[in-house]
């Protein structure tokens, strides 16, 4: 059997037990061939390179398209990215060759950034492309670093270790993402070698103009599906549990057995990814399992996910939201009847590149659910210059989801639980699938909203076990 598996950035910052508890569980002398691993930055690199969006931060990428000293942020970083070398030296990683190797990329990415600087400001190029060019090249260290190291360190365990730069940093080569990645892959023997290739490729279209820093993820599902894997494996940090553990407590944070991609891209939809949808699709289409496992528990079997499971019961399997929202609503009184009257909004939120959460209506209201960082004012004024009244308010959004609640009395159950702890549903969706109840409150109530239905709806029903 041939399994594909991904290691978060998390995970990454803490190698000795990426090495521990997933590559090497009997030690170097034992190792298991036919496994590629697909790696991630180190922890914060690529906000880093980028900008951490979470934060606010801004990253060298920032720097470059403001045409500030870019040059000094990278001499920067590589001072960082040596400093993470050294938490590795104990478990042999060889620092000259790692710091020669850091340093040369850094280099390179300085020549050719200064290069997309002079043609931008010759004024013959139109802007918009050399950005993204040079997004895609920052991001590429990251992962080309991380993936070096790891190869090293398995050497230097004696392990026969095979290091698949996709960041194509060193090469000229005019080809797709898939191509690129069926180039470097086709003349390995997996049964002789382990794998370890960056999570970023490089290809014509450019893989984070599609999918953003979701790019390491659709590498992954990209080499599973060239390769045909028999399994398809994520590391993370954390469980795929019935909620949040840094809101409900890993205590009550109960691992999700099985489910299916439906339901992972319903998580996806609020932020909560356990894969970009992006990545599952291909997995889906192919019947490729997906298996979520914690990499600081390795004899946890993890949460299986498959195209076609369904629970055997009926429950709720996951309690899920975000506090990053806001509500856009429309009230307009000659709405009613009128066919295509939230034609505007939609051309609106089209221009704007911005894609909704929920959408709910009645007469004369048109109500819809996005991400805050989203709903820019230009945008709003847009919406107020067609209707008569725009709507904005900052909530929060809690979703149950399970691969087999359609039946009666969840939604009432759901709402009893919120009406019982005095917190108000001020919009509520849920399509005839019934895979996904969406209830919109106040944003203050966000982490009591989860607790309270987690402890009701999750722990009291009975875990069932991964296969």
């Amino acid at each position: 059997m041939l399994f594909i598996e991904k290691i978060g950035g998390s995970s990454m910052s803490k190698f000795q037990y990426v090495l521990n508890n997933i590559i090497l569980p009997e030690g170097p002398e034992k190792v298991q061939y036919n496994r590629i691993f697909v790696v991630s930055a180190y922890n914060n690199v690529t906000n880093w390179l980028l900008e951490d969006k979470k934060k606010g931060i801004s990253g060298i990428y920032r720097k470059f398209a403001e045409q500030e000293d870019f040059e000094e942020a990278l001499d920067e970083l590589l001072q960082k990215l040596i400093e993470i070398n050294r938490t590795f030296e104990n478990i042999g990683l060889d620092l000259e060759a790692a710091d020669a190797f850091i340093s040369d990329r850094i280099i390179q990415t300085k020549s050719i950034l200064n290069s997309m600087d002079e043609v931008i400001t010759s004024g013959y190029v139109e802007k918009k492309g050399i950005l993204l060019a040079a997004r895609e090249a920052l991001a590429s260290i990251g992962e080309s670093h991380s993936a070096f190291n790891s190869v090293n360190i398995l050497k230097n365990q004696g392990v026969n270790a095979t290091l698949v730069d996709l960041s194509g940093f060193h090469d000229l080569l005019f080809l797709t993402i898939d191509e690129r990645i069926h180039k470097m892959l086709n003349p390995i023997n997996f049964s002789k070698t382990l794998t370890v290739a960056t999570g970023y490729t490089k290809g014509t279209e450019g893989i984070m103009r599609e999918f953003d820093r979701g790019y390491s993820e659709v590498t992954f599902a990209k080499i599973a599906v060239e390769v045909k894997a028999d399994e398809a494996i994520i590391h993370k940090e954390f469980h795929l549990s019935s909620a949040d553990p840094r809101i409900v407590g890993v205590d009550k944070a109960i691992p999700v057995g099985q489910t299916n991609y439906d339901v992972a891209d319903q998580l996806a939809d609020i932020g909560m990814e356990a894969i970009h949808p992006k990545a599952a699709k291909p997995l889906e289409k192919l019947g490729i399992n997906l298996r979520i496992k914690n990499t600081f528990e390795p004899e946890h079997p993890g949460t299986l996910i498959s195209k076609d499971y369904k629970g055997m019961e009926s429950k709720v399997e996951i309690i899920a939201g975000t506090d990053q929202v806001v509500v856009i609503e429309i009230h307009d009184s000659s709405m009613v009847g009128e066919v295509g009257f939230d034609k505007m909004m939609m051309a609106i939120f089209e221009k704007y590149q911005i894609s909704y959460i929920l959408k709910a209506t009645n007469a004369n209201c048109i109500s819809m659910l996005i991400w805050e960082k989203s709903a820019r004012p230009e945008m709003i004024k847009e919406l107020e210059a067609f209707y008569q009244l725009v709507t904005v308010k900052k909530v929060a959004v809690i979703s149950i989801i399970g691969s087999n609640i359609a039946k009666p009395g969840v939604l009432a159950n759901a709402a009893q639980i919120l009406a019982s702890n005095q917190i108000n549903i001020e919009c509520v969706s849920q399509s005839l699938r019934q895979v996904n109840m969406q209830f919109v409150i106040n944003r203050d109530c966000f982490e009591k909203a989860i607790t309270v239905l987690n402890e009701t709806l999750c722990l009291e029903q009975p875990s069932e076990k991964v296969m």
